[in-house]
């Protein structure tokens, strides 16, 4: 069946099943859905271990009974009555919540750009394998490395969501992801390298993944002991972003602070960070890994302003929590699917702020292109302790020996502070960064 022949059943049976859910007996109610295409290649070595395509849609309901919700999900659209009498009867079992307010209504929304592209459509698995092996052909042209694992995957989402307060949108979108993992060896030490790209557009060529990946762990030989102490230390992209995921993004969902999960609860408008520092979310970014038009409530997106020139300016919401505040959502509802209850979370996190060659000015130092544990860190105090991975000294601003093993600490709040903003600005997933400096605690 075509996607597009899938899209249209999947928005009748959305419809269907609120009917059902006010039929049977919710007050309110909200069907959110999902249609998923995807072709995958998965690499296995230097070779192509599988490639397939699948489909896959669903839809998830809630219900709202004397301000009580309870939820239902189903795979099978041939089961709608079973899954809104479900989510009724996981309402009508609940105690009622007297924060709750109610589902979001109608709003206007703004389409996001270069979210869709439309060859994704038509690709099919060889055209896909031959974007995986192109960055085998990259790996593979750098002596001394070989390809682990790695792949490749073309997808196209559609969402949609419908409630009884008049919310209907539905959004399709396209997503590219290519990865490869490598390893070098030199006698008995074995090192890896890893490399990616990702992208609302479907990408051409990808040597340069492969060659990247392949160098990265063919210059990460023999590794040298790092120094302990305080030294100025680089957290290249991919680093710097894990320990924003992880010890400062719950400090900003309003659930957390709500709750008293936050070391920023009560300082709105306070500095908290470097001056000229400014942490947006924006729900509207162009070709954003996270952009849509709406969020997984149907609240229309947005950029909202976490902190400007240091300053703290806002958390982020969904309709639940912000209701509890009189506000409005900030389009933050998110889902990781049809069968998952919306909850707080980030769009497109972007860092900027005045920028220098952070590599260049550092005479004696480390560079940290990824972490280990960073899912370790505490959400509530900011605090981390993690493993540097593909290190290297840095020496009068060049990049030099690669370093065997190196520890880090510190605390996301106070880093913040003092970081300095590089000029090489990345999107990793849906965090956009550059690379920071900034001095800290180091063990080797």
């Amino acid at each position: 069946m075509r996607m597009n022949e899938n899209i249209i059943e999947v928005i009748e049976k959305a419809d269907r099943l609120l009917v059902l859910a006010k039929k049977a007996g919710a007050e309110e109610a909200e069907v959110f859905g999902g249609l998923v295409r995807s072709m995958d290649v998965d690499l296995r070595k230097d070779k192509v271990e599988m490639a397939s395509e699948a489909y896959h849609s669903g839809l998830g309901l809630r219900a709202v009974i004397n301000g009580a919700v309870g939820f239902s999900s189903t795979s099978d659209l041939s089961k709608l009555e079973v899954t809104a009498k479900s989510a009724v009867r996981a309402a009508r079992a609940r105690v009622k919540d007297e924060k709750w307010r109610s589902l979001p209504g109608k709003d206007h929304s703004s389409r996001p750009e270069d979210v869709f592209d439309p060859r994704m459509e038509e690709i099919g698995s060889d055209e896909c394998i031959d974007r995986a092996m192109s960055m085998l052909d990259g790996c593979m042209s750098v002596p001394g490395a070989e390809p682990s694992s790695g792949g490749v995957a073309c997808v196209i989402a559609v969402d949609l969501i419908v409630n009884s307060n008049g919310v209907e949108e539905t959004e399709k979108g396209t997503f590219f992801h290519a990865s490869l993992d490598t390893v070098a060896r030199k006698g008995e030490s074995l090192v890896t390298g890893y490399e990616f790209e990702n992208s609302r557009q479907l990408m051409e060529g990808l040597e340069e993944i492969g060659r990247t990946a392949a160098e990265l762990a063919k210059r990460s030989l023999d590794g040298e002991k790092g120094e302990t102490g305080e030294f100025e230390v680089i957290l290249a992209p991919l680093a710097f972003s894990e320990l924003l995921e992880y010890a400062f993004v719950p400090s900003i969902c309003a659930d957390s602070v709500q709750k008293g999960r936050s070391s920023l609860a009560g300082r709105i408008g306070e500095s908290v960070a470097a001056l000229g520092l400014k942490i947006v979310d924006d729900g509207l970014l162009r070709g954003g890994m996270a952009s849509s038009a709406f969020d997984g409530e149907g609240v229309p997106s947005q950029k909202t302003t976490v902190i400007e020139d240091g300053v703290l300016k806002s958390f982020l919401y969904d309709s639940y929590t912000a209701g509890k505040e009189g506000i409005r959502s900030t389009g933050n509802g998110m889902r990781g699917g049809y069968s998952t209850m919306p909850r707080v979370g980030t769009r497109n996190l972007i860092v900027s702020g005045d920028t220098s060659d952070v590599l260049e000015d550092t005479k004696h130092g480390f560079l940290v292109n990824g972490l280990i544990g960073a899912h370790t860190a505490n959400p509530v105090s900011g605090d981390f302790s993690v493993e540097g991975k593909n290190v290297f000294r840095v020496e009068d601003g060049k990049i030099g020996r690669p370093v065997r093993s190196l520890m880090l600490a510190g605390n996301i709040f106070d880093l913040l502070r003092r970081v300095e903003l590089g000029k090489d600005t990345r999107a990793i997933g849906s965090v956009v960064t550059p690379s920071v400096k900034v001095k800290m605690k180091v063990v080797g």
